[in-house]
């Protein structure tokens, strides 16, 4: 080549520094943000050994660095946030938003849930982080996208209220292009849920058929009132990370925005006529010219409302319609809450007005705890851990998987007559901010004109659509068995007796209203109460019957599989367990497995660990769920085709929570899951007494044996 002495123009040059090869204070990261790092210094590694190659064979004169955060990187080894040495210039999103030539970010600064130290919404993700779905969860897991977090349904309700009154001053006021609304997401499963909220879905109603769940969100659905997609989406689906690899789509990712793709093609035939421009642009093409054509008129982009992103939009990104910003993952860093926030901080005007000023401009943003005055922060050392994985071996161990009903709560058998309900204090329900989630939330910039988020607008649900929709969800998921149809002649008394709840047991304070039981999991809670007045009605009267999750009736071993540091763990036996490692809570719980394990009568068991199992109790007026410590299959003399299944519970004390725990298995988990007849024999042990645990284990299973014969002789097995 006869180039030489060659300048370089770095564009985003945040991602291009050498790593400092002994790092002082090593980062504590973990799970997406230990990988991002990761990620982040391989490809600063990369770009700057190219240009050091290029040094060496060509001769590089200069090297100038252009980025509107010139800070290292987590994995850098530099404490990040650190502005670069070499840094000329430094004009910083502060002193853009100082200056008004950016819009004004606008934050939460007080909600209306005392005591704590940051608004709820300030940081959404320490709140709701436990209840969302991990990356790469296994294919036979469906998840609903209508039982999103509580807190998280909340944020967006309260965020769209705004947008919502936003579109209508820009319809108003003939704006073309509507504002846009953008979430950005942590991982591939929490986004399709989201977008799925949002935009609408098609349910599975396992019988081939499939029912269309509309969008939550108005004026983001993505299908008119009688179910037909629109033909210019409300939302857009965009896994930015894809896009700015330029690798093909994977097949994940591909179903989840096949109508997207096909629609746009339609839509340049529609504009072009071109029938070959359309059939050879590339899936990556069609939705990157998509996304990068948001609130321009006439371009492919114009009629979106609402981005769902996974990664973070960080970089490339110009659109100026952008209001409102949803964060749904971790940050750890304040940089890394300045890149999504400049996601929508690009004026729509540069108009001055009649003081030779810009006119302020806003956009409120929920779930980026961005500060306006941060510093770096020195992460403590921590020292590293073995990783192992905890999964079924498969197919080598498969003769030893152990199901299970998924149970989500207990009814009597139905009778005959009038269906009556028994209420009482236990069934009343306070929707409070603490459960739902902040009802007010006041955002302020540093300077300008705060704006308050409320649900106000959810009170203009009619009560006759909540009726509808509260006793729809009692029939469909507590009156109606899986796989059967659902007993609609039992629609106009559920209705009588939901209509009842509502009038004399849900109190709402704190600015929250009953539309909040549109969320899928505050009617669940008010389903359970429902049907336990009407269960405490016919109690002694009707035999109790579980309840199964209508949608993932059965749990198997074979859906284990997760990664744990924990050092405290047992290697189980192959010809004992279909999972290959118990995660240990105690030593009462290695002494079981060794007892387990050495026992001829014992021929599998599972430690409860990440497996599914739960139990639906209430201890006083609170409901909650107990997770047992093990399912252990037992031979009682029945043979290998009818083994027991014995659920176990290893307790050092006794709580009298365990007494309600142990009263709920007695009396309605395991007679309710062994009169529905499906699953086999179920029987319920503790154990108190480690020393005693050998011998208290032999009785355990004698006693079961002794009850099943008693059965016999007496006609009632």
């Amino acid at each position: 080549m006869g180039l030489k002495n060659i300048l370089v123009i770095n564009d985003e040059a945040h991602h291009c520094y050498r790593e400092k090869p002994e790092p002082e204070e090593e980062e504590n990261l973990k799970g997406d943000e230990r990988k991002e790092a990761e990620e982040n210094n391989a490809a600063a590694r990369l770009w700057i050994s190219g240009i050091e190659a290029v040094n060496r064979n060509l001769g590089i004169t200069r090297v100038l660095d252009l980025s509107a955060t010139p800070f290292f990187l987590s994995g850098s080894g530099y404490v990040e946030g650190t502005l670069f040495p070499w840094t000329m210039s430094d004009f910083s999103l502060m002193d853009a938003i100082e200056c008004g030539i950016v819009k004004l970010p606008r934050v939460p600064v007080a909600d209306n849930i005392p005591g704590a130290e940051v608004p709820v919404f300030r940081n959404l993700w320490e709140h709701i982080r436990k209840e969302m779905p991990k990356k790469g969860r296994g294919k036979g897991e469906a998840l609903d996208p209508l039982m999103l977090p509580t807190r998280l349904q909340t944020a967006l309700e309260a965020l769209y209220g705004h947008y919502k009154e936003t579109y209508d001053l820009w319809m108003k006021e003939g704006v073309h292009v509507p504002p846009c609304f953008i979430v950005v997401c942590n991982n591939t499963s929490a986004s399709k849920l989201v977008y799925d909220y949002i935009s609408g879905f098609q349910r599975d109603m396992g019988d081939g058929t499939t029912q269309l769940e509309n969008g939550r969100l108005e004026l983001f659905r993505n299908f008119d009132e009688f179910g037909n997609p629109i033909a210019r989406p409300r939302t857009l689906l965009i896994d930015s990370e894809q896009l700015e690899s330029g690798d093909a789509l994977d097949d994940n990712f591909r179903a989840m925005a096949a109508d997207e793709i096909e629609r746009f093609r339609r839509e340049i035939i529609e504009r072009t006529g071109d029938v070959r421009q359309a059939e050879n642009l590339t899936d990556q093409e069609l939705l990157r010219e998509a996304m990068n054509t948001v609130g321009k008129a006439d371009r492919l982009g114009e009629s979106i409302r609402c981005v769902v992103s996974v990664s973070m939009l960080t970089e490339g990104w110009d659109a100026n319609t952008v209001t409102h910003v949803l964060g749904v993952r971790a940050f750890g860093t304040q940089l890394l809450c300045e890149q999504v926030i400049g996601r929508a901080l690009r004026r729509q005007s540069y108009d001055l007005n009649e003081e030779g000023l810009f006119n302020v401009e806003y956009a409120d943003v929920l779930g980026i705890p961005f500060d306006f005055n941060a510093k770096p922060v020195v992460a403590p050392p921590i020292p590293p851990r073995e990783t192992i994985q905890v999964k079924a071996i498969s197919p080598d161990r498969d003769a030893l998987e152990i199901s299970f009903p998924r149970v989500q709560g207990y009814r009597v058998e139905l009778p005959e007559e009038r269906l009556t309900a028994s209420f009482n204090d236990e069934s009343v329900m306070e929707l409070t901010p603490h459960l739902v989630g902040p009802s007010h939330t006041t955002n302020e910039g540093i300077i300008g004109v705060s704006v308050d988020l409320n649900l106000v607008h959810t009170g203009d649900l009619r009560y006759s659509t909540l009726l509808y929709h509260l006793t729809h969800r009692l029939l469909y998921t507590r009156w109606r068995d899986p796989g059967e149809d659902p007993k609609l002649y039992l629609f106009g008394q559920l209705k009588r007796i939901t209509k009842t709840w509502l009038d004399t047991c849900l109190k709402c304070k704190g600015g929250t209203y009953p539309a909040q039981l549109m969320y899928l999991s505050l009617a669940d809670m008010a389903c359970e109460r429902i049907t336990a007045a009407i269960t405490r009605a016919e109690m002694g009267k009707r035999p109790i019957k579980a309840l199964l999750d209508p949608y993932n009736p059965v749990g198997s071993t074979a859906n284990v599989k997760f990664n744990t540091s924990k050092t405290s763990r047992w290697s189980t036996k192959a010809d004992r367990s279909h999972v290959n490692w118990v995660i240990l809570d105690s030593d009462w719980e290695a002494e079981f497995c060794r007892v387990a394990e050495a026992h001829p009568k014992v021929k599998a068991y599972v430690k409860n660990h990440n497996l599914g199992l739960e139990v639906p109790y209430r201890y006083g007026s609170e409901a909650r769920t107990y997770l047992p410590d093990f399912i252990v299959r037992v031979d009682d003399g029945h043979g290998d085709d009818d083994l027991l299944n014995l659920i176990v519970e290893i307790k050092g004390y006794r709580l009298e929570d365990a007494k309600e725990k142990k009263a709920t298995m007695d009396t309605h988990w395991v007679p309710g899951v062994n009169h529905l007849g499906r699953f086999g024999r179920w029987a319920f042990a503790e154990f108190t007494d480690v020393y005693m645990i050998q011998h208290d284990f032999a009785t355990k299973v004698e006693g079961e044996f002794n009850k099943m014969l008693e059965g016999i002789l007496h006609g009632k097995a």
